[in-house]
């Protein structure tokens, strides 16, 4: 009886050690390498190339026949190629993490609420990076239903697989509602709905219509927005155009929804038909009623500027 209670006990141990081995490899999670792997399936198209070393070409009948995932990304095509690292004799299998992957001849992205589409991209393993080249359509669909969605227009996007980043790079035009940005470069998380516009030789520019086609312009160095909140944060030489009122300063926040522009820092505002110059510290412009006000420097500021930063300068503070 004992040496039967005794293998007993054995196997009960066995057992649980068995099953929290197994519960520990089912929520493991991958590494960052292991989710920058690419799996491509072509299925009803065919293979052509060396199948083992590579390259390997896909061609598929349906204009979105072949579907590719990496992480959070997924990309259809009906064109594309896999190969390894140049110059090794190493096989596809064996190369994973090193490979690189095209589609071309017309494809589509989509991310979550993002979709883009594009007549070529190059993915890199090694980078986590898949760059659409040659011009891009980006749609973002709102959080929330009734919201504004985001469409963006550039040269070329990189898309990060680690994060729910994007870069648009070349001719950026963003436009969300009733603003428009244009802009050389786009740094955008899809996530939080914040973006950075910047630009090399000319200032960003920002253009805000109101129902009846009156605009509001502003344009600085650099312009972080929100487009779920409808707000914006322009810092460098901004200026604010608004009618007959131009309001100037080193920085500005700006609420869509409140029609309400905050200039800070050397703040000045002219308005040229009511014949008035003011200056201080803080000025307050409304955009609906024509107003400018003076604001007390010692009254905190309803906006705070990490609420428009993107999330990798928010980890470097």
């Amino acid at each position: 009886m004992k040496k039967f209670v005794g293998i007993f006990i054995l196997l009960l141990v066995i057992f649980v050690l068995a099953q929290e081995d197994t519960s520990q490899t089912a929520t493991e999670e991958p590494t960052a390498e292991e989710k920058r792997i690419i799996r491509i399936d072509s299925s009803g198209g065919t293979e052509e190339g060396d199948l083992r070393f590579g390259p390997i070409a896909y061609t598929h009948p349906e204009p979105e026949g072949i579907k590719a995932t990496v992480s959070n990304l997924s990309i259809f095509a009906q064109n594309a190629e896999l190969r390894g690292p140049e110059g090794e004799d190493i096989s596809l299998s064996d190369a994973e993490g090193r490979r690189t992957a095209t589609f071309s001849n017309g494809l589509r992205v989509t991310r979550n609420r993002l979709e883009a589409k594009g007549p070529d991209l190059h993915y890199s393993e090694e980078t986590g990076l898949g760059t659409i080249t040659g011009g891009a359509t980006i749609h973002i669909e709102p959080e929330e239903e009734g919201d504004d969605a985001v469409d963006i227009t550039t040269d070329n996007v990189e898309f990060d697989v680690d994060t729910d980043e994007s870069i648009s790079k070349g001719n950026v035009d963003l436009i969300s509602g009733n603003q428009t940005a244009k802009a050389d470069e786009l740094i955008y998380e899809e996530t939080r709905e914040v973006g950075k516009l910047t630009s090399t030789e000319e200032q960003t520019t920002i253009t805000r219509t109101d129902d009846d086609g009156a605009e509001t312009i502003i344009t600085a160095d650099v312009i972080y927005v929100v487009t779920k909140t409808k707000q914006l944060h322009a810092i460098g030489n901004v200026t604010v155009v608004d009618g007959s009122i131009t309001s100037k300063g080193d920085e500005v926040f700006f609420d869509d929804e409140k029609s309400r522009a905050e200039v800070i820092g050397n703040a000045t505002a002219i308005d040229t038909e009511e014949d008035l110059d003011i200056f201080g510290d803080r000025i307050e412009q409304l955009t609906d009623t024509d107003e400018i006000n003076l604001i007390d420097a010692s009254v905190p500021s309803e906006f705070n500027a990490d609420d428009f930063k993107l999330t990798r300068e928010l980890e470097g503070q």
